[in-house]
């Protein structure tokens, strides 16, 4: 089964999943036994699983077949190359292959100049107006391939202006952009592209992104902060005539393999048909292909499977030509087996986990608000049921035995409001640690204290400060979580034990994962911003703009998804508790009503107790259906992606 085949099926899988929780929000809606929180918290939860993306990212250096991987991997059936590939430089920005709802076929380009602008690019997506926009015309492969050639062109600028847009220079060509006699520098034409095509795979949430060689990559920090780090799948090429070199290796240690991945992260020694030569036999190639992928493993320091030997031009040829032989020769299906058995199911245990959470808390929310309501109405029954023939004493006596269930309770609320105020404190105070005012100002400390620095070398102070206070706030979020999680642990228990709520404990939430990230950022900004050959040869004013457009930007990133998180653990946390409430509040007013109008006339004894008959009946068979549900949600969850619908297995899930 090739990848697109079993991307496919993960897309079919995702609207399946989707379907199923559409089913849960209609239900709890049309039986009216959700509430607001749970409905925002399931509409969420559809609105990320329809945006859900896989994002492969190529990187390599000049020259070693990436576009013609892309072409040969994705798009063969097109008929021919969609990206240019061809000898020499063919991409010279960051590219991204996508396709978006109520889309256009169209190229995207950035102008390279934006880069003296303060905002990343992934704010300058937001604004039109920064774009050179090209429509594609896709039923014609000549106008198409023309078109896309354009994320290869380039431009020639003063070596001042290269420096202003934060090109490196080296007069040898080494270390940086080699300046022409003329005193200008080849730089892109274009920062990033986004090509809206209408891909069957794109159009089901692949991403694909093509990457620049290593001059171009290490011009545009984003790709290293953001762009690689977030892909599911990162793809290192090399050449199979050159192994590593110098230079590949630059890139395998900056961008590759600087953070701690390593699942998805699969390295493929390209070209391999130019040991093809028709002058060995067969075993004497693959002596040498062998020898390449341990050489390469060994440089590398990974083990030896996780490299790939193919030929991506022998292979798109192959699937054009509908040549089967030559497609085995050139060993594509060994790499695309490979992304989809390590890349795929990752993926859809991610997504599956996420959705088991979110679905699991409120369907066990649902079933024991819909139990305590059950086991109301069956009490109910008892007392009124024990009252047929009872003279008009019994009944007053059964009204005073449930004001006073009343009172108490009433006096519990006392303390629940209590600590509903405490809670609405410590929530403020969380919030406030892992909020954008915060952020703010923390970041202007940072500017003014880079700006105070007579030195360059006063930047890798003031970076180690702004660090350490962010990392400060996730710890006292972290204090102010374990608080808060444990009072309400304390009144889950009270109200257990007090008045029989049904209540299990609270769920945890934890900053780990953004202090990982934290870390992360700080290590790549350390690596390409503070090392002393940076402080000492670049400008101040370059740093600090470098540091906020890149650096400070995705540490703001960290903490608006970390205050996301938090407001919706802090709604989540209190939602059973104020469920339950409502619905015991509800019930002991029902039974206080009934046992009155009892009171007040004995001949609505039976009327009330064929109306709870009926309840519970209704409770029972919404109970049932909740259960059905969860299965329908579970089953959809746990099947395992395959090509053929037909042949599904269901996968256990521990």
């Amino acid at each position: 089964m090739t990848l697109a085949e079993q991307f496919s099926a993960y897309s079919r899988w995702r609207g399946e999943t989707i379907e199923a929780v559409l089913r849960l929000r209609n239900w709890l809606n049309r039986n009216d036994v959700g509430d607001a929180q749970s409905d925002q918290r399931l509409q969420y939860l559809i609105e990320r699983l329809r945006a859900d993306k896989l994002t492969i990212a190529f990187v390599a250096e000049f020259s070693r077949g990436k576009s013609e991987l892309i072409n040969a991997i994705f798009f063969s059936a097109h008929g021919g190359r969609i990206l240019p590939s061809s000898a020499g430089r063919t991409t010279m920005c960051p590219t991204e292959l996508q396709w978006t709802p109520d889309a256009k076929p169209e190229l995207r380009l950035l102008p390279i100049d934006t880069r003296v602008r303060t905002e990343p690019v992934s704010e300058l997506k937001l604004l039109e107006e920064c774009w050179t926009v090209e429509p594609l015309e896709t039923d014609s492969a000549p106008k198409l391939q023309s078109a896309l050639a354009r994320v290869g062109e380039v431009t020639r600028v003063a070596e001042e202006e290269a420096i202003r847009l934060g090109f490196k220079i080296d007069p040898n060509g080494e270390d940086g952009l080699k300046p022409a006699a003329d005193g200008t520098v080849e730089v892109p034409k274009w920062r990033h592209a986004v090509i809206q095509f209408p891909h069957p795979l794109l159009e089901q949430g692949l991403v694909v992104l093509d990457t620049p060689g290593l001059n171009a990559i290490g011009a545009e920090p984003e790709l290293t902060l953001s762009l690689l780090p977030n892909a599911h799948a990162v793809l290192f090429i090399l050449a199979a005539d050159t192994g590593v070199t110098l230079s590949d290796m630059t890139v395998w240690r900056d961008y590759v393999n600087a953070g701690t991945r390593e699942k998805g992260r699969l390295v493929v020694l390209n070209k391999i048909d130019g040991m093809w030569d028709g002058l060995r036999d067969d075993a004497s190639i693959e002596a040498e292909i062998e020898h390449q992928v341990s050489s390469v493993a060994e440089t590398l320091e990974i083990d030896p499977s996780a490299i790939f030997p193919v030929s991506a031009q022998k292979g798109l040829v192959a699937r054009v030509n509908g040549d089967q032989a030559l497609l085995d020769k050139s060993r594509l299906l060994a790499l695309e087996r490979a992304l989809s058995e390590d890349l795929l199911p990752a993926k859809q245990e991610i997504v599956r986990d996420n959705t088991l959470t979110e679905t699991r808390d409120l369907l066990t929310q649902t079933e024991v608000m819909l139990q305590a309501r059950l086991d109301s109405v069956k009490e109910q029954l008892r007392e009124l049921t024990g009252l047929h023939g009872k003279n008009r004493g019994v009944v007053e006596y059964m009204m005073y035995k449930i004001r006073v269930e009343k009172d108490e309770f009433e006096q519990g609320l006392k303390k629940y409001y209590a600590v509903r105020s405490v809670f609405t404190g410590l929530s403020n105070k969380l919030l406030s640690h892992v909020g954008m005012d915060t952020l703010r100002t923390e970041t202007r400390k940072t500017r003014d204290a880079m700006l105070e620095s007579r030195f360059s070398l006063g930047l890798r102070d003031a970076t180690k400060d702004y660090f350490a206070r962010m990392r400060d706030n996730l710890t006292k979020a972290e204090t102010d979580i374990s608080e808060i999680y444990r009072m309400l642990d304390i009144m889950y228990k009270r109200f257990s034990v007090e008045h029989g709520l049904k209540l299990a404990a609270p769920e945890r939430y934890t900053t780990r994962r953004c202090e990982t990230e934290l870390t992360r950022l700080e290590s790549i900004c350390n690596s390409q911003f503070n090392s002393t050959f940076k402080l000492m040869t670049t400008e101040k004013h370059v740093l600090m703009k470098k540091f906020f457009e890149t650096v400070a930007v995705q540490v703001r990133r960290i903490f608006e998804t970390a205050n996301q998180e938090v407001e919706q653990w802090l709604r989540a946390v209190m939602a059973p508790l104020e469920i339950q409430v409502r619905e015991y509040q509800l019930q002991l007013k029902r039974r206080l009503e009934s046992v009155r109008r009892i009171h007040q006339a004995t001949d609505t004894l039976e009327n009330r107790v064929e109306e709870l008959k009926q309840t519970e009946e209704s409770t029972a068979t919404l109970i049932d259906e909740l259960t059905e549900l969860r299965e329908g949600i579970r089953s959809a969850l746990e099947e395992a992606v395959t090509a053929d619908k037909g042949e599904r297995r269901l996968a256990v899930v521990a």
